[in-house]
């Protein structure tokens, strides 16, 4: 399955992180993807079919939402 993500999108993982949080932030976008935790501010790197799986609900970028408006 492949999920639609832009920079700036908001990404709801299955699991959460140690920090409690199950919310991420993308910061980059290419064969690797680069997300930041919205709880403690941890940056990680994954390989773009792994963060595929281990995603549960993408929210759109906060500017897109206010441009469809």
């Amino acid at each position: 399955m492949n999920k639609e993500y832009k920079v700036g999108s908001y990404l709801t993982l299955k699991k959460k992180h140690p920090c409690g949080s199950f919310q991420w932030k993308v910061i980059r976008v290419g064969a690797d993807i680069k997300i930041e935790c919205c709880g403690c501010k941890r940056v990680v790197l994954l390989p773009r079919v792994e963060l595929n799986k281990r995603i549960k609900k993408v929210e759109e970028v906060e500017n897109e939402r206010e441009e469809k408006a």
